[in-house]
C-alpha cells in the first residue's frame, strides 16, 4: 500500500479531485465541536489537504499530518507555508502503530482513511474527538458503513455520534468519554 500511494503522490490532488467542498461534511462534524482542540491528529494526510483545512479552522492549534507514504509527506512539506510551520508538521508513519504517546491528542480527523480503532483509541485523550469524513459518501473508495464506526468506537469508549453531509460528502464525529 505504501508503495501504491508513493506512486500516486505526484498527482494525487488532481486524482482525488481536491476542491473546497470535498471537505464539505468534515467542517460541518468539525463546526460542531463544543470547543477548539489543542493537539489534532490527521490520520491519512496524504498531500495534506486534511491538515491544511484543520489548521485552518483550528490556529491555535497544533497539527500533526501522517501517511504510510514517504512521497505524499513530502508532497504535504512542500505546501507547508512558512507562516504554518510553526504549529503543523508531517511525518511519516503507520496508523496501525503510530509513534505518539497515548491520549497525545484532542481530535483525531480521518479524510477518506481506514480507521485504525486500537491505535485510534490509544491516542486520542479522554473527552476528545474524533472525525470521520468520506468526501464521495459510500462511493468513496475507502469507506466505511457509519454502523460499523459506531460498533467500534462504542466498544472503545466513545458515546456520542452524530452525522454530517453535505452534497455527497459525509461525516461522522464521535466523543470519546471523560471515564473508560
Amino acid at each position: 500500500m505504501e508503495r501504491q500511494f508513493g506512486e500516486l503522490a505526484p498527482q494525487w490532488d488532481d486524482i482525488v479531485g481536491v476542491s473546497p467542498d470535498h471537505l464539505a461534511a468534515h467542517g460541518l462534524a468539525l463546526d460542531s465541536l463544543s470547543g477548539p482542540p489543542r493537539r489534532v491528529l490527521d490520520l491519512g494526510t496524504g498531500t495534506g489537504a486534511g491538515a491544511f483545512a484543520l489548521a485552518s479552522r483550528f490556529p491555535e492549534a497544533e497539527i500533526v499530518g501522517v501517511d504510510l507514504a514517504p512521497e505524499m509527506i513530502a508532497h504535504a512539506r512542500r505546501k507547508l507555508s512558512p507562516e504554518l510551520a510553526q504549529r503543523v508538521r508531517f511525518e511519516v508513519g503507520d496508523a496501525a502503530s503510530l509513534p505518539f504517546e497515548s491520549a497525545s491528542f484532542d481530535l483525531v480527523s480521518h479524510a477518506n482513511m481506514i480507521p485504525f480503532f486500537d491505535e485510534l483509541a490509544r491516542v486520542l485523550a479522554r473527552g476528545g474527538n474524533a472525525v470521520f469524513s468520506f468526501s464521495g459518501g459510500a462511493e468513496t473508495p475507502i469507506y466505511v458503513p457509519f454502523e460499523r464506526l459506531r460498533a467500534e468506537l462504542t466498544k472503545r469508549g466513545f458515546s456520542e455520534f452524530a452525522e454530517f453531509e453535505s452534497g455527497r460528502a459525509t461525516a461522522l464525529l464521535a466523543h470519546r468519554g471523560t471515564s473508560s
